[in-house]
């Protein structure tokens, strides 16, 4: 079986199994993460974050539990439903400080030169990818051969990303499968109609389909798995002009929600519970399985975070997603920041 796939019978490696190494890893730049000393009034900033997005749940930890406020910030939080183009024109033009989203959306705008820079990161894992029983698609990925996936755009982060790593496992991703749009909360609909044999997409609309279909999907792929396990997949980002006029408040920000990420981790039911404020479309229950699931004690900075956008782009630079002339290593440089040296 494939690394970044689980096994057709056996249970995907839990991100908790992580922690440890994690731990023992960042020791040495956990410095970098506390909170300095306030002695001045709060800086005001903007956050823009989506509330519909449960992963995003670092956000109003650093609210409720006043991380911000320790870390010499006065947030206020604009609740996104743009795209993500639309967010990213907002932080390079300075009507938001900063905002989350995910990166596979942000690295194609990002190399059209909108001028934000990723300074930090909030969860990894959180794109999975199932086969249909009734169709056969229960083993691997060779069993997608031929096969419909459905997917809820053709540029969503699942897509995107099962598209780059199926191609690296050797199916024709134009030839060997296909493609085919609905929207999100139906395509278990579809898959009733017998007219995709695979769904691509996120929690939590991935398990709330699995939750209503009980015994019709198995997992074929989990970006929280393998070799995307402690990899970056919500990320932070700022405007460049922020974080060269307000370096350090930039840098507070990420201190804020890198101590919420570690509170998520080591109290997920909590957390679960906070969030529930917030969106009530989630039952406690079911928010408290999916933060369980999410590997919020990754959140590297420095040189680490530079590594990790690289290797994103260079996956997307093979997928033909960034151009060809794209050196993955300076886009890296140029879209990242690190503002905790």
């Amino acid at each position: 079986m494939d690394e970044f796939l689980p096994t057709a019978h056996g249970t995907p490696w839990n991100r908790r199994h992580f922690l440890g190494a994690a731990a023992a890893a960042g020791a040495a730049g956990a410095a970098g993460l506390l909170p300095l000393a306030v002695h001045s009034q709060p800086r005001k900033i903007t956050l823009a974050w989506s509330q519909a997005s449960f992963c995003q749940v670092p956000v109003p930890i650093a609210l409720e539990r006043g991380l911000f406020e320790k870390n010499g910030l006065q947030v206020e939080v604009l609740n996104w439903g743009g795209s993500a183009d639309q967010l990213l024109e907002a932080l390079a033009t300075g009507k938001a400080e900063v905002g989350v989203g995910l990166i596979h959306r942000w690295v194609k705008p990002l190399e059209a030169g909108l001028d934000v820079k990723i300074v930090g990161s909030v969860h990894g894992g959180c794109l999975r990818l199932v086969g249909v029983n009734a169709a056969g698609v229960t083993r691997d990925v060779k069993s997608l051969k031929g096969k419909v996936i459905g997917v809820a755009d053709l540029n969503s982060p699942a897509k995107q990303f099962y598209g780059i790593h199926l191609a690296k496992l050797g199916l024709d991703i134009d030839k060997d499968v296909e493609w085919r749009v609905y929207p999100a909360d139906l395509l278990d609909v579809a898959v009733k109609k017998g007219e995709v044999h695979a769904i691509a997409d996120g929690d939590p609309n991935l398990y709330l389909i699995e939750k209503r279909n009980p015994g019709v999907f198995t997992e074929l792929g989990n970006s929280a798995t393998g070799e995307y396990a402690e990899k970056i997949c919500c990320v932070l980002g700022a405007g460049a002009k922020f974080v060269r006029d307000d370096r350090k408040s930039a840098a507070a920000v990420v201190r804020a929600l890198a101590q919420a990420s570690d509170y998520v981790a080591e109290n997920p039911n909590e957390s679960a519970k906070i969030f529930a404020k917030y969106t009530p479309k989630f039952e406690v229950p079911d928010l408290q399985r999916l933060i369980a699931e999410l590997t919020y004690k990754h959140h590297p900075h420095n040189s680490r975070l530079q590594d990790e956008v690289r290797e994103f782009a260079a996956d997307f630079r093979s997928a033909g997603i960034l151009k060809k002339s794209t050196d993955p290593a300076r886009f890296a440089r140029h879209i990242t920041q690190d503002v905790l040296s």
